[in-house]
């Protein structure tokens, strides 16, 4: 029989194929829930919360209780709700969206502490192998304070017995962690309880998903298999292995396996220490206690059970800090006197460990003979687990077996002893034999802690760093320890002949069925260049030797995800050995490697071995050199720039979409991937001297998809601190955008950060083409005023400010216009009386930009709120001549945000924007503006149709997080390589067109919605709205239309059939208040609605009938004056165009501006003549008409007064 059970198995449930038996004998109540499948489908283990991961088949049996339900109780919960934004996961673990499910806490208040308990249904004994894999999740969002023990599992048997498995240290991280909570040999009926305790904690920050029991079912008989002549049969049936008999643990579940063990001496400190004798020459001592002696109230307290029993209430020996202080740090307790041994009768003790929290410094195992000497050693914490060790002896005196612990002084944990088995060869000595001398205390170390094995030599022979597991070293293969406690463990092969050095797997005595392990001690911390080296070979003559891995166990963090791995087997001989070269990056907190493995034989028949282990370029102050420092094209590595191993993804290089060449590389984070968790993934740069003067970081970027989340720019200074400094979110279309973000002068070493914050799941961020400039910025082509003024200066009798929400002392707009948040920013002016006097004056001025001889239009939002809030002016200022209007407005619009734009043509000469206010003596008046964007194309008239060839025009997205989740977003077929999308566009009927369109996956809740609204419109008798729509059969989305009026949604259509064809659809729209047209996409489950050639014409029916009064245009003299001023321009410019076509390389053109061919508009700017309100006469203003398509596919005009057609 194999010496480790599959780890396929996830439950050991083994089929039981009974000829002739019924349903109803398989489904009897002893059989249910006893971790064996009785029934061919395994009816009798539903429901019975082995495998959950609360997803179709709900809480599987787990049920919630609360001490007081309405202060603090379990819930079922999705991520992807509007309560969960700030607090508990991003995404469930299982599926890893919004749509998955957990069981997380709801928030707390209470003041005093509160418990919230999940329990599983009654099972039926288990084995001693039995534990239980689980994910959990435990953030501070509040900073209130997570608790000492905000999470712990206990077992509740039926004997009305209580005992504490599992107390996850109490970090805050923002992630799911993985741990296994051993439960170990139960012999009664049983329950699992996960209970929650806080006194005060927000919603969703204590959370469990994917819950599955391994390895539980005791041995089971099966028809017509019998025990091979090595094993041993039990009495209820079943066969266990001659290692497990007579070790202390009831492997059979009915104790054969510890019946007939004469000889053998037991020791389970039920009644007394037997003949083990406590006294010890150090201060600290061990003691002989229980669980209810130690504490009952505090679950970090002792070992939470003993072994033998696994009882609160069962003995065992226990060490740890005493309540007065540490003042010796070892602990020994001794054996009676015991007769010599030979190799042929070895006396073997078995004995059960449980090295529990930071306290737990280790546990030798040494025999005093003549002299005093280790003969096995286990370091460190091991976690809530009894171990099973066995320690053989040879010795030719009489001698005495000492156990030592170390214990360190830290908050919680110890070390403690049970169920010690001496073998027959262990016989009682009647010599009274002194004392051997006592070793010598090893030397103090010659460094501080923090600095051994820290990657850099402290001490004058390197004694520091020689024991650290880098085989460079003389001793350094010693630094590595087998932390295995299952059957498979590491062993150090060192020949001194032969010089041969290398860790193998080889059979281990431990009773868990789990990988073996070896691990380094802590290390670091480590740089961004840190790399572990090694060679490894699988050899044997299976085609699946098994299996060999690399993990990092931070300080902090805790275990984390594999590193690398490999399963099978890499051949025979010499060249079977392969070599890897494994980044291990920037770890902040001290860390551990450690080489995982599982072997299908062991050896002699197979191999598993690693030699040459070294740690290169790790130490924490060890930057490579970068030829171009932090700018980059990805092409050739990442330069400057390194992943930060303290988020929660990495990002990837990826090949064929770079922004350079499009066939190249750049850097992407792809929200869709079904591996991603966490909501953080951070490119960090090499740290930078201080710089003098203002910078710019250029590069290109997307942001694409309906649900994709932000991208940000941060600084960090020495202290860890973060400054955005450029922030983006929110769908902005399959095209890479040009990015200017100012870097101001830094007086000390700094850092520079691109953050992938993930808010949803779908949809995929990317950077390229990154230059780091020795020069400030030029004019952004977008500015939305997140996290930087974007080089916006303010002059004038009172300060523009740059602020978020509106205060109670000063008004404002209530949210921003970028994120419709009270979060978000904008720049304002005070325009009441008390700030700017009536005819004083305010300017908002950007940064000098390029000139260019093609006409460009500014877009941007503006809030005028109170009576008499002064007049706002836009003006194009070149750097010589005089400053032209391109934009002016004077009157009070409401809370709202509206769309102004104005024509730029600067005839090459450099210009720099202009927003002035001047006052008009309002009192608690203001004007703000936010999200400034540059088009590289001329504006175009109100309602003129959107063919989204150049953009979105006037419509955008709402980010209002309350009205929807998702965006439409700007593709067209031949970009498109992930979602489905229609075949062609409507506008050019190929694939090359664009159109906007919401696609329906997995990765977001059905029913989400996407709003696309259009700019305020003024009241009509009769507006058109013409546009095309595509859904095909196969789609399930649907498509409304609604128009909001005084924050009311009227429906004007619904769309829910379309046949597979682009269709076209006029409405009429009638209102008396001012309103936006809504176009909602509701997502279905697969397929996709898409969007395409949208119009309306205002105060003009679907008839073509004038409805509404006209009013004269805005005066258009800014528009005469700028052309005026383009002729004086060009005149005197001949030279000018010289110079600018020298400068005009790639790189200068790049960093300073994009061209029309390296950046498009689509999906970032807005576009609206602005509808103004006439208070004192009833017309409005009628752009140029536009005719109806006169061919195309199947129309359908609706009526607004038909609000409820559905199509």
């Amino acid at each position: 029989m194999l010496p480790w059970r599959s780890s396929a198995l996830t439950l050991l449930l083994t089929l039981q194929f009974a000829a002739g038996s019924g349903a109803h004998v398989c489904q009897a109540p002893e059989r249910k829930c006893d971790f064996v499948c009785d029934c061919v489908d395994c009816s009798d283990e539903q429901d019975c919360g082995f495998k959950c991961d609360f997803e179709g088949a709900g809480m599987c049996g787990w049920t919630k209780k609360s001490s007081n339900a309405t202060v603090y109780v379990w819930e079922r919960r999705q991520s992807g709700v509007e309560s969960l934004l700030d607090s508990g996961p991003s995404s469930d673990y299982s599926t890893g969206t919004a749509t998955g499910w957990f069981m997380g806490v709801s928030a707390v208040t209470a003041g005093s502490l509160s418990t919230a308990d999940l329990i599983s249904p009654e099972m039926k004994q288990s084995s001693p192998t039995c534990r239980l894999r689980l994910r959990y999740f435990l953030w501070d969002s509040g900073h209130m304070g997570l608790g000492s023990t905000p999470l712990w599992a206990s077992i509740l048997r039926q004997d009305s017995q209580e005992a504490v498995v599992w107390r996850p240290e109490a970090t805050s991280v923002r992630g799911w962690r993985e741990a296994t909570v051993f439960l170990g040999r139960i012999p009664t009926g049983f329950r699992i309880r996960l209970r929650s305790r806080r006194s005060e904690g927000r919603r969703g920050d204590v959370a469990v998903d994917q819950m599955e029991f391994l390895d539980c079912a005791l041995p089971h008989p099966l028809p017509g298999v019998t025990c091979l002549p090595e094993m041993k049969a039990c009495r209820r049936g079943g066969c266990v292995e001659q290692r497990q008999l007579c070790d202390g643990s009831d492997d059979c579940g009915d104790g054969t396996d510890e019946e007939n063990c004469d000889g053998y001496r037991v020791c389970d400190f039920e009644k007394d220490s037997c003949d083990w004798d406590l006294s010890s020459l150090s201060k600290l001592k061990w003691v002989r206690t229980n669980q209810e002696n130690i504490s009952v109230t505090d679950p970090l307290k002792g070992p939470g059970r003993d072994h033998s029993n696994n009882i609160a209430t069962g003995h065992f020996l226990y060490v740890t800090v005493p309540d007065g202080g540490l003042t010796n740090d070892w602990a020994a307790f001794q054996s009676p006197r015991l007769e010599p041994t030979n190799i042929s009768h070895p006396c073997n003790m078995v004995m059960y460990t449980h090295q529990f929290g930071p306290r737990s410094g280790g546990l030798t195992v040494l025999v005093a003979d003549s002299e005093i000497y280790p003969v096995w050693e286990r370091g460190g914490a091991l976690g809530d687990v009894w171990v099973k060790a066995k320690v053989e002896i040879v010795t030719n005196d009489i001698f005495q077996i000492v156990i030592m612990a170390a214990v360190r002084d830290f908050a919680y944990g110890g070390i403690a002893v049970d169920s010690i088995v001496l073998s027959p060869e262990c016989r009682l000595s009647s010599a009274n034999d002194t004392w051997a001398a006592f070793p010598t205390s090893p030397k103090d170390p010659c460094a501080e802690p923090d600095k051994m094995c820290d990657f850099h030599r402290d001490c004058a022979g390197a004694e520091d760093e020689d024991k650290c597991g880098d085989f460079s070293y003389t001793e350094g293969s010693s630094g590595w320890t087998d932390a295995s406690i299952g059957t498979q463990g590491w062993v150090l092969h060192a020949n001194v002949t032969s010089e041969e050095v290398y860790l193998y797997v080889s059979e281990a005595p431990g009773q868990q069925l789990t990988e073996a392990q070896t691990r380094t001690p802590l290390l670091g911390p480590s740089g961004p260049a840190c790399n572990l080296s090694f060679d490894f070979a699988l050899t044997g003559s299976l085609d699946r030797v098994g299996e060999l891995s690399v993990r990092v166990i931070d300080s902090l963090l805790g275990t984390q995800p594999k590193l690398w791995e490999i399963n099978g087997t890499t051949g025979t001989g010499e060249e079977a050995w392969q070599h890897v070269d494994l980044l291990i990056g920037v770890r902040k907190d001290r860390f551990q490697l450690a080489f995982e493995a599982r072997a299908v034989k062991l050896p002699p028949s197979a191999n598993i071995k690693v030699k040459n282990v070294r740690f290169v370029s790790c130490h924490a102050d060890y930057f490579p050199s970068s030829l171009t420092g932090l700018s980059c094209n990805f092409e050739d590595g990442m330069c400057g720039w390194y992943q930060d191993n303290s988020d929660n993804f990495d990002w990837a290089v990826v090949d064929g979409m770079d922004h350079t060449i499009g066939i190249g590389r750049s850097l992407v984070v792809d929200m869709w991937s079904p591996s991603l968790r966490g909501v953080f993934g951070r490119l960090v740069s090499f740290p930078q001297l201080p710089i003098p003067s203002d910078h710019c970081l250029f590069f290109f970027y997307k942001l694409y998809g309906p649900n994709t989340g932000a991208l940000n720019v941060k600084l960090l200074d020495n202290n860890g601190y973060e400054a955005v400094l450029w922030t983006r979110s929110a769908a902005h279309g399959n095209v890479w955008h040009e990015a200017h973000c100012p870097v101001p002068q830094q007086f000390t070493n700094f850092r520079l950060m691109f953050e992938a914050a993930r808010s949803g799941f779908d949809g995929r961020v990317a950077i390229d083409d990154v230059v780091f400039l020795d020069r400030p910025c030029t004019v952004p082509r977008m500015c939305s005023f997140e996290g930087q003024r974007c080089g916006y200066s303010s002059s004038g009798k009172v300060h523009w400010l740059h602020r978020s929400g509106r205060t109670a002392t000063l008004t404002g707009p209530e949210t921003d216009h970028t994120l419709e948040t009270e979060l978000g920013f904008y720049m304002m002016v005070n325009t009441g009386v008390r700030f700017l006097p009536s005819g004083g004056a305010s300017a908002l001025t950007s940064p000098v930009r390029q000139g260019n001889a093609k006409t460009e239009c500014v877009h941007f939002w503006y809030h005028m709120g109170g009576v008499n809030p002064g007049s706002l002016t836009l003006y194009m200022k070149p750097v010589k001549g005089d400053k032209v209007k391109i934009f002016s407005d004077s009157l009070n619009q409401g809370d709202v945000w509206r769309l102004g734009n104005g024509n730029i043509s600067s005839a090459l000469v450099d210009w720099q924007l202009e927003f002035e206010v001047v006052g008009a003596g309002g009192e608690n008046t203001h004007v703000a503006v936010d999200d400034i964007f540059l088009s590289a194309r001329p504006c175009e008239d109100q309602g003129s149709k959107c063919s989204l060839e150049r953009g979105m025009c006037s419509w955008s997205n709402t980010q209002n997080v309350k009205v929807d989740k998702l965006d439409w977003e700007l593709t067209s077929r031949e970009a498109e390589s992930h979602y489905p999308t229609p075949p062609e566009d409507h506008s050019l009927g190929t694939e090359k067109g664009h159109f906007l369109f919401l696609p329906s996956s997995n990765r977001t809740a059905a029913s989400e919605k996407a709003q696309l609204l259009s700019p305020h419109l003024p009241p009509t008798k009769g507006t058109c709205l013409k546009f095309w729509a595509y859904k095909p059969y196969s789609s399930d989305s649907q498509l409304k239309v609604w128009r909001l009026s005084e924050g009311s949604l009227h429906q004007l259509l619904v769309v829910r059939e379309l046949g597979g064809q682009w269709k076209r659809f006029d409405i009429n729209i009638t209102s008396t208040e001012e309103y936006q047209i809504v176009l909602e996409g509701i997502k279905g489950t697969s397929g996709v609605v898409a969007l395409d050639d949208i119009e309306y014409t205002v105060g003009v029916n679907c008839a073509n009938k004038v409805t509404d009064a006209t009013t004269p245009k805005r005066d258009d003299a800014g528009g005469i004056a700028a052309s005026v001023i383009v002729v004086l321009l060009l005149i005197g410019t001949l030279i000018a165009l010289l110079i600018y076509y020298l400068r005009t390389s790639q790189m200068v053109q790049a960093a300073n501006g994009p061209s029309s061919s390296s950046s498009s508009s689509a999906g970032a700017g807005f576009r609206n003549e602005v509808y103004e309100p006439d208070l004192s006469q009833d017309h409005v203003i009628i752009p140029p008409q536009n005719h109806p398509m006169a061919a195309g596919f199947n129309n359908v005009t609706v009526s607004a007064d038909v609000s409820d057609m559905e199509v």
